[in-house]
């Protein structure tokens, strides 16, 4: 007998329905109980416990859902660009860098934390977020020689 991939195959509610329960929590700045009454409301009777339970399991599953049509959207978009950038942070009480990679619209793409401050994990973050990405359009750095290097 063959697995079925369906991730709602375990539960007696509909995948539209879990779907919107799941996005209107997301999108909208609502409580769980709230969610809970909007439903009731529409005659789909749940309990908050549903709510956190489905936004939990399948909360990640949507964003990965959007983020890839984002990037897939703005892979065709002309002026992709990239914004490039590094951070100083300290991690228990050790200097590290954050390297960042965020796209003419704000959102953050990649995100890579190294001990060093070099060409060779500059290369190695750029490469990773092209790999998951794609190439831009153009790049912009802050003109910092390790970020020249990349």
């Amino acid at each position: 007998m063959a697995k079925s991939d369906n991730p709602f195959r375990w539960f007696d509610s509909s995948s539209e329905v879990i779907r919107t329960v799941v996005m209107m929590y997301v999108r909208f700045p609502l409580s769980l109980r709230q969610v809970e009454d909007l439903l009731a409301e529409r005659g789909i009777d749940i309990c908050d416990e549903t709510v956190r339970l489905w936004w939990n399991r399948f909360g990640p599953m949507f964003a990965g859902e959007i983020r890839r049509k984002r990037v897939q959207a703005m892979r065709s978009f002309t002026h992709w660009r990239w914004h490039l950038d590094e951070v100083f942070v300290r991690i228990n009480g050790e200097r590290h860098y954050l390297w960042r990679a965020v796209d003419h619209e704000g959102e953050i793409l990649e995100s890579f934390v190294t001990k060093t401050r070099d060409k060779a994990s500059a290369l190695k973050f750029i490469r990773k977020a092209m790999r998951r990405h794609g190439s831009p359009k153009a790049t912009v750095t802050d003109g910092l020689k390790s970020c020249r290097a990349a």
